[in-house]
């Protein structure tokens, strides 16, 4: 008999599992309440995106007289805008809604609540009647939501938070981002593009504090060189609302002007309401749920995955996550098996110049007092980079000082998010900076310089 795993959540983890257990024999019923894709990727990750790429466009066309073409100015035309965004992720969702039905998954519409060890209840979105669906193994991929302080009263006019952006009712007049990580700076440089005066609020003393220092500064000084204004040092703790912008209020006691604000200060797990504690399972202070190298939770059959888990919150490592719990389910790689190495993950920040890394980190390396080799080449000396008339940033590599193997890297410059799967496969497939400088590049490309980096 085939075994019957029940999915809550149909973002990149649970539709990459339901696929692959599908595919592995199981039996597969999936329960998604929004849309299948995932309310986080096709809500945020994949508008976002979008919106990113015309402003790129926009300030492509600002500059284009470095590659020698003169254009009368542009701009954005929000209702086009609104529906290529709609478009993109309506078409997304009706794919993989396509593709799971093709492989045998039961879509079931509605919400699920764990109400025993082994059994799901399913409310259906149609109010027809609730359903009990047994099964010998349940994933829990709810994800998250965006994270709203005490002192912020969103209205979804002035005050926002990243999912009413995409694109708001009208492009701000002038912006105030509060939150310097990932999320806010590509807000940032979203919002710039498409015309808007933008301040940024930073907590510390500078943007994207978990990144490698120079990659942080070498956006900082993209922002100021495009009129963003950085404040730094400053946290954020109220916000007046008045009839023709808000007031940012700061625990320093300054107030931040603008037209509008916009949180994007991380995000909350959606594990509450679902039924945990009927089965036992241990939910964190923050309501993240633990998990094993399997991806399981403290009750064996019940696994976690994407944002609830805790984890890195990229769609990338929730849908690997959600591939080999299918495989641990249906019974493969029970014992050895390569694990998801989270540190290993390359992730990207959509900026412009995008960046991009992956594997060990120069200052992480320092904090551990591990002995490094690290060579650093910029695009300014890279032929297709000036072709492209966009020389900014450079590559970077760690590698192991007495073996060569690399370690990690880090990339700021035009399709950084693309070049970096170079370096992430030579750090997964512990290849050495011989390997990657022995490669046949192709002449003129970007990637010459990490060949480079490698000699």
């Amino acid at each position: 008999m085939a075994v019957r795993l029940v999915i809550i959540g149909g973002g990149p983890a649970g539709v990459e599992a339901a696929a692959t257990a599908s595919r592995l024999g199981a039996a597969v019923t999936l329960v998604e309440r929004d849309v299948i894709g995932g309310a986080a990727n096709l809500w945020d990750c994949i508008p976002s995106k979008a919106m990113i790429a015309t402003g790129g466009a926009l300030a492509l066309m600002r500059r284009s007289e470095n590659l020698g073409i003169r254009l009368d100015g542009a701009a954005p035309d929000l209702e086009a805008l609104r529906g290529r965004v709609r478009g993109i992720t309506e078409r997304l969702s009706a794919s993989t809604t396509r593709q799971l039905e093709s492989q045998g998954v039961r879509l079931a519409r509605g919400s699920a609540r764990i109400v025993g060890a082994h059994t799901v209840e399913i409310t259906a979105a149609d109010g027809s009647p609730s359903e009990e669906v047994e099964a010998e193994a349940i994933l829990v991929a709810t994800g998250s939501y965006p994270r709203v302080p005490d002192w912020a009263d969103v209205d979804g006019e002035r005050v926002l938070v990243t999912r009413q952006a995409y694109p708001p009712a009208t492009i701000p007049e002038h912006l105030v981002v509060v939150g310097s990580g990932v999320t806010g700076v590509e807000f940032v440089h979203m919002f710039r593009s498409l015309g808007s005066e933008v301040t940024l609020i930073v907590s510390r003393q500078q943007v994207l504090p978990m990144k490698d220092p120079e990659v942080a500064a070498a956006l900082e000084t993209n922002f100021l060189e495009r009129g963003v204004t950085l404040v730094k040092g400053a946290r954020a703790t109220g916000v007046i609302v008045k009839e023709d912008g808000v007031g940012v209020t700061c625990a320093d006691g300054r107030t931040i002007s603008g037209s509008h604000m916009l949180l994007a200060i991380g995000s909350v797990p959606a594990s509450a309401g679902i039924g945990l504690e009927a089965a036992g399972v241990t939910v964190s202070e923050n309501g993240y749920i633990p998990i094993n190298q399997h991806c399981q939770s403290n009750v064996p059959h019940v696994y976690a995955a994407g944002d609830v888990s805790g984890r890195l919150q990229l769609a990338s490592v929730a849908a690997m996550q959600g591939r080999k719990i299918a495989e641990h389910v249906v019974g493969l790689h029970t014992r050895d098996h390569r694990h998801l190495d989270y540190d290993k993950a390359a992730s990207a920040i959509f900026t412009e110049p995008e960046i991009a890394d992956v594997g060990l980190a120069e200052a992480e390396a320092f904090a551990l007092g591990q002995k490094i080799r690290v060579t650093k080449v910029p695009f300014a000396v890279n032929a297709k980079a000036m072709i492209d008339g966009d020389p900014r940033g450079f590559v970077k590599l760690l590698s192991d000082p007495a073996t060569g193997v690399v370690l990690g890297g880090s990339i700021v410059g035009a399709h950084a998010a693309e070049l970096i799967s170079v370096v992430a496969i030579a750090v997964i497939a512990h290849l050495g900076v011989d390997d990657v400088a022995e490669s046949l590049f192709v002449h003129p490309a970007l990637s010459e310089a990490i060949a480079e980096a490698a000699e």
